[in-house]
């Protein structure tokens, strides 16, 4: 579905000669292939799986901000707008993120689903909350959050 979704997407881009977003497309497909011929060197038939590329994108738009902050240090406030339009790109395929409070819920719900009772537990927290919210929450964001609650 989401790979269908890239592929219509950059075929409009092209059509409509919007540079930019054809581009970042490219990319996106790009990282997508090269991710799907590491899939299958390691045994898979179809390459990544949908949760697979949600991560990919979450990952590009992260890298992006990180850019963006240094850009931004460096006074290159041009190149910090460049990927701040790329991050709005990739983002139209996300699902919504979540805010603070609704990965708050998250953690709470999954340490309470799997019974972690401390920060030994954190890496079993993590890989829950990765495969059950992948592309939704920021999970940086969320390790802070799994770390304050079991290490209450």
């Amino acid at each position: 579905m989401l790979r269908s979704n890239l592929r219509d997407a950059l075929k409009d881009a092209m059509k409509t000669k919007d540079k930019r977003r054809t581009s970042t497309l490219r990319l996106i497909i790009a990282t997508l292939k090269d991710r799907d011929l590491a899939a299958r060197a390691k045994g898979s038939e179809e390459g990544i799986i949908e949760d697979e590329i949600l991560q990919m994108l979450t990952t590009m738009v992260r890298q992006r901000k990180e850019s963006i902050e240094a850009y931004e240090k460096g006074g290159r406030v041009d190149l910090a707008t460049s990927e701040q339009e790329e991050i709005d790109i990739i983002s139209d395929f996300l699902p919504r993120q979540f805010d603070t409070d609704e990965i708050q819920t998250a953690v709470e719900e999954v340490i309470a689903e799997i019974g972690a009772e401390g920060l030994k537990d954190m890496g079993k927290t993590m890989g829950a909350l990765k495969s059950k919210y992948a592309g939704r929450m920021d999970f940086s964001k969320a390790s802070a959050i799994v770390k304050d609650t079991l290490g209450a």
